[in-house]
């Protein structure tokens, strides 16, 4: 079996909280996301089996496991032919090919047109349907991992909502303050709210911090006003931050596109952590967001799945995690991860790439 790791003198968990803590680590942590095209063609390249996502995690030196109380309720939206629907939410989706493999696309928007009372009749799960107690073996199994609660989906307003209502028109909820589309968001987030909240106080001492999610930009800048983020956006994440506070938790928050105009306002509401980081964005640069905000947040990502990893040769991927770690390592603070998922059309010896190199460059000591 083919091998990128270098001996380590910590464990994950304890190389996370360091960089969670600014204090040098003996490397870079590490992280990873795939689509299940490249998935699949890296564990074959590494010989392993295809379920074995554990195993594949081990050999690029992953340093992150996530956790979350399994959903043990009935079903609560009926399948429809030809499209893949969510059975707690009645989010729907149809395959989409593409040359390098296809994708599930969001689709139909059952939401779209209706009403204040059709949506308060929607079906949503009760936080009284999640076992809770299974939890705890899941942080016995990952004890050596920094352990996150949550993930990109907790929290967010525009990209959850638009899955079932359409983005355009949760927009223009947000714009008209439409009683039926703040309906629907404020229902969803307190139920992510309570079935989180009855998570952590199960999980008491054992999961390491909190990730949310909201994508606030395009590629040339905000996809609303910063008055529009401060009426609607930031006090709703501020449920789930004050709540982190509550089990002493740092917060991560996960944003697509050009989003550090609005870091300051999430910084003064006790975020810690900051996610994606797509560096072809406007103000996202690796420079700019360290001389920014490299004093008060932790940054992960930085990795574009639209660089190198995808479009380049081997010798430019190397170039961009070595540039990338030059200026995110000093003074901690960095987890490598890509932007995203990383995408089918990304060769897998230019992935191998990524990781070698971060194990190789990311070192501290």
């Amino acid at each position: 079996m083919k091998k990128i790791r270098r001996e380590e003198k910590l464990t994950s968990k304890e190389r996370v909280m360091r960089v969670f803590a600014h204090q040098e680590p003996d490397r870079v942590p590490i992280n990873y996301f795939a689509n299940p095209g490249i998935d699949a063609k890296l564990k074959k390249y590494f010989g392993l089996a295809k379920d074995d996502n554990e195993g594949l995690r081990e050999i690029l030196g992953v340093d992150f496991r996530g956790v979350g109380a399994p959903y043990k309720g009935p079903r609560l939206h009926r399948p429809v032919e030809g499209r893949s629907v969510d059975p707690l939410w009645g989010i729907r989706r149809r395959w989409i090919e593409h040359e390098t493999g296809g994708y599930w696309d969001y689709c139909d928007f059952p939401l779209k047109d209706a009403t204040l009372e059709e949506i308060q009749s929607w079906p949503m799960p009760s936080p009284d349907d999640y076992d809770y107690n299974s939890v705890l073996d899941m942080c016995d199994k990952y004890e050596q991992y920094a352990i996150w609660i949550g993930g990109p989906g907790l929290g967010d307003i525009i990209n959850s909502s638009g899955m079932i209502r359409s983005m355009e028109q949760v927009l223009i909820d947000l714009i008209t303050d439409d009683p039926a589309g703040l309906c629907l968001i404020d229902r969803r987030l307190e139920i992510q709210l309570e079935v989180t909240r009855r998570t952590l106080e199960v999980a008491r001492g054992k999961i390491d911090f909190m990730w949310i999610g909201e994508d606030l930009g395009t590629q040339i800048g905000p996809m609303i006003s910063k008055e529009l983020f401060r009426k609607h956006i930031l006090p709703r994440h501020k449920k789930f931050i004050d709540l982190a506070k509550v089990y002493d938790l740092p917060v991560m928050l996960h944003s697509c596109g050009s989003s550090s105009w609005s870091f300051d306002d999430y910084i003064d509401a006790g975020l810690k952590a900051v996610d994606t980081l797509q560096p072809e964005a406007k103000d996202m640069s690796p420079a700019y967001l360290k001389k920014r905000f490299g004093e008060k947040l932790v940054f992960h990502g930085c990795i574009s799945t639209a660089g190198p990893v995808a479009f380049g040769t081997v010798d430019q991927v190397i170039e961009n995690v070595k540039e990338t770690l030059n200026i995110m390592m000093p003074g901690s603070g960095y987890c490598l991860a890509p932007t995203h998922s990383l995408q089918d059309n990304s060769p897998v010896e230019n992935v191998v790439a990524m990781y070698a190199a971060a194990h190789q460059y990311g070192r501290y000591d």
